[in-house]
């Protein structure tokens, strides 16, 4: 794939004199036309473009917000609810927004475990791996500002629940905390530097993505069988075929996120972040938004908070060195029999982590936080090194052509009549 040269010509003496002083033309053409694509793609690689698309809705409608937000306690929360009510399509802008949030980390979740399926994170695309990992932390850190804004009741207990977290750190904790704070207690400065960070990230966020498609275009697209593209028959351009095949989910998806926008925008929030914040009264149950539940269950599965906090930060940690992790040769887990059982057993685990984040931590409910956060971490540091080495993974077909047609390529053919 890093071998594909520049088909492109300019057409008139504008593009040939733009051509030669800033070649932008030739780069989105050489980027989304021309450009190689395994012919095999399915719909899961079409969360890709949807990813993009969310990341361009939160920061037009952030940047929107911002105008009207006021970062201060006496007034953050009342500005909100100004925007809701005064100001011209401020309730579409702000459920937008919220909203949002929720879809883009749907997006990114299937998004990572179709790469997990598929093996997108093996060689020769460690660093594309790593760059969408970075992306996801990015987000998390991003969203959880964006939350503690409103400055309801569960967003300042959980900017003040999380922040906590690092006092359990030896030493520096408390300095740390402090400095979030911007003193001793969440306050007016702790809104300022969160609001300062969210405003900001975002554009971070956009340049990493960014790296992620150059990261791409350098190795190529992995596709479902794993195998890697090997003659031109095994390809087809970018555009029009995987265009309007992007186009159209994100499309659909556009539907699924206004159906949520304009008939249950408060569906995957919490009730009590409509009351203004009040240091003097704790919720009753503090919870997170549902893509963070995950990672609180983990955390609150752990009855030390230092180990707590390290087994919820490992949790995003380890998924840094899977490309080292995985000893399989395979890509693919539809070709690997013995991983396959493992592999709906750790999206199951996930989604059951995801439910107990969501419930008190006590009895039942915290045994079993406590076995799946035990296999969380045992998919990846035994089962993958593990099963990688004893498995016999099922037959490969000899090309990605030969997986959609059941026939190889014409090289391919000719290459085996030769031999024989």
């Amino acid at each position: 794939m890093s071998e594909h040269s520049s088909s492109y010509k300019p057409s008139n003496a504008f593009t040939r004199w733009m051509d030669e002083r800033l070649p932008i033309i030739r780069l989105v053409y050489d980027s989304f036309g021309v450009f190689p694509t395994p012919r095999n793609l399915n719909y899961l690689w079409t969360f890709g473009g949807i990813l993009t698309f969310c990341l361009l809705v939160q920061i037009v409608t952030g940047i929107v917000i911002a105008m009207h937000f006021v970062a201060h306690g006496d007034h953050a929360f009342a500005s909100v609810e100004h925007l809701m009510r005064d100001v011209n399509w401020g309730d579409l802008i702000r459920y937008t927004h919220a909203v949002g949030a929720s879809m883009f980390f749907f997006a990114a979740y299937v998004h990572i475990f179709r790469g997990l399926y598929y093996g997108s994170y093996k060689s020769p695309r460690e660093i594309l791996w790593i760059l969408g990992v970075i992306i996801l932390l990015m987000m998390i850190i991003t969203a959880f500002m964006g939350y503690s804004l409103v400055w309801g009741q569960m967003s300042f207990w959980a900017v003040t629940v999380i922040t906590n977290l690092f006092t359990a750190i030896p030493i520096v904790g408390e300095s740390i905390t402090q400095w979030i704070w911007g003193g001793y207690s969440v306050g007016d400065p702790t809104l300022n530097r969160l609001f300062s960070l969210h405003y900001l990230f975002p554009f971070i966020i956009a340049a990493l993505v960014g790296l992620h498609i150059w990261a791409l275009h350098v190795v190529g697209s992995n596709n479902p069988t794993g195998v890697e593209v090997k003659t031109k028959e095994d390809t087809l351009s970018f555009f029009p075929y995987f265009v309007i095949k992007d186009g159209f989910m994100v499309i659909m998806f556009a539907l699924l996120f206004s159906w949520f926008v304009f008939y249950a925008p408060n569906y995957l929030g919490h009730s009590d972040n409509y009351i203004e914040a009040n240091p003097l009264q704790t919720p009753p149950h503090i919870v997170p938004e549902w893509y963070f539940l995950p990672f609180y269950a983990i955390l609150r599965a752990i009855p030390d908070k230092l180990f707590g906090v390290i087994a919820m930060v490992l949790a995003i940690v380890v998924l840094f060195v899977i490309p080292w992790l995985d000893t399989s040769k395979i890509k693919s887990v539809k070709y690997r029999p013995m991983f396959k059982p493992f592999f709906w057993l750790f999206v199951i685990t996930c989604l059951a982590l995801g439910y107990l984040g969501a419930k008190a931590p006590e009895g039942y409910y915290l045994l079993a936080s406590r076995l799946f956060t035990a296999y969380y971490f045992i998919h990846f540091l035994v089962v993958m090194p593990v099963v990688g080495l004893i498995e016999k993974p099922k037959a490969l077909p000899d090309s990605i052509t030969e997986s959609v047609t059941g026939k190889s390529s014409p090289e391919e053919t000719a290459k085996e009549g030769a031999q024989s």
